[in-house]
């Protein structure tokens, strides 16, 4: 069992919670723990959570720092931009050394920002509509297999 943090838009757009929801429990019926915090959460629109800025930065980095303490990988979707989740894969790569796997469906943007392709260190994943089956598979086997970061 592999401890996974799974980030994904709030403020930049909610569109892909179901998304985000189905890749979360596929990795949980694989018998991995997810951290999702608010980012599968219906209720939670792009506005965010009621929570001060301090306590969100605080409580997702203490997040990260968990699951980088316990050999764990980052998991993002990161098909609408999110400065956020930019942050986050930022923070595992180059602080904590984590293995990280971007998921990608060009749905809202041209193409996948190079900062994210560009990064030899993550395993970038591209998925459409159609193809969500097997990108899930590919998912697993990158989560079971994870890679040590490339410099």
């Amino acid at each position: 069992m592999t401890t996974i943090y799974f980030s994904g838009s709030i403020s930049g757009g909610r569109e892909d919670v179901e998304t985000y929801r189905t890749f979360v429990a596929a990795l949980q019926r694989a018998g991995h723990r997810v951290l999702a915090g608010m980012v599968t959460a219906g209720h939670i629109g792009a506005e965010g959570e009621s929570l001060a800025a301090c306590d969100i930065f605080d409580r997702d980095v203490g997040w990260i720092d968990e699951v980088a303490r316990s050999g764990g990988v980052l998991v993002a979707e990161v098909s609408r931009p999110s400065n956020g989740v930019g942050y986050e894969i930022a923070m595992a790569r180059y602080r904590y050394d984590m293995p990280v796997i971007c998921l990608y469906r060009p749905a809202f943007t041209k193409r996948c920002s190079g900062m994210i392709a560009g990064d030899r260190g993550i395993r970038l994943i591209e998925y459409s509509d159609e193809t969500l089956p097997a990108a899930i598979e590919k998912l697993l086997d990158a989560v079971n297999k994870p890679e040590k970061r490339v410099v």
